[in-house]
């Protein structure tokens, strides 16, 4: 068996989402071809950095490396509208609610836009999405990263995923889109032997696929 690619060394972008619980966002754009990588965490707060569930005013957010030749940050915004765990209307607490934390000004600038332009699909519903400048970001603990992934003990251990690949393996990314539903079976049997998968790991994965897909992510 080929050794996992945990790492791609690639030229990257970085893009940053407030969608609600953060589970369902990892799996859903990890498994986007594109994406190299995905972190969950806290960003955006004043306050502290945060502990175990003394988050302060901190947001859930998840932090996404692309490869901007592969997919385009206007790509990641049309995900960030249309896969909200409650409506970018919605009004909640500071944990959960809606933003874009941009990285430089042409993210600011299609950040804007595309909200204007959400706005006018919402009508007469005001969406609640804030756009904020880059800030620190604080990983979330090694339990929230890769949730999906995470539920299926006898993989991670099988690929080694330590708690820090948890948050930086390519590899960990893709499986924990494929193995709850996402990014679909040609896709995946696309790219199965560039993950450094052994054939039984491959079906277990993609028979998970299979029995996931339409599931849904909510928390």
């Amino acid at each position: 068996m080929a050794q996992p690619l945990h790492h791609v060394d690639r030229a990257f972008e970085k893009a940053t989402f407030g969608m609600g619980c953060y589970w369902g966002a990892d799996s859903l754009f990890g498994v986007k071809h594109g994406v190299l990588r995905t972190c969950v965490g806290y960003a955006a707060g004043t306050t502290e950095a945060p502990k175990s569930k003394q988050l302060g005013d901190h947001v859930e957010v998840i932090e996404i490396q692309y490869d901007p030749t592969e997919i385009t940050y206007s790509e990641l915004l049309e995900m960030f509208w249309k896969n909200h765990e409650y409506r970018s209307s919605a009004r909640l607490k500071r944990e959960y609610m809606t933003l874009i934390m941009y990285h430089n000004e042409d993210q600011r600038r299609l950040a804007e836009a595309s909200k204007a332009k959400q706005q006018t699909e919402e009508g007469n519903e005001l969406i609640a999405t804030e756009i904020v400048p880059e800030g620190p970001l604080y990983p979330a603990e090694s339990r929230n990263q890769k949730y999906r992934l995470q539920g299926h003990v006898d993989l991670v251990e099988e690929l080694r995923l330590t708690p820090e690949l948890l948050k930086t393996s390519h590899v960990a990314a893709r499986l924990n889109g494929y193995l709850a539903g996402l990014g679909g079976l040609k896709q995946f049997q696309q790219e199965s032997d560039k993950l450094g998968l052994s054939e039984k790991q491959v079906q277990y994965v993609r028979n998970f696929l299979i029995q996931n897909e339409g599931a849904g992510l909510s928390c």
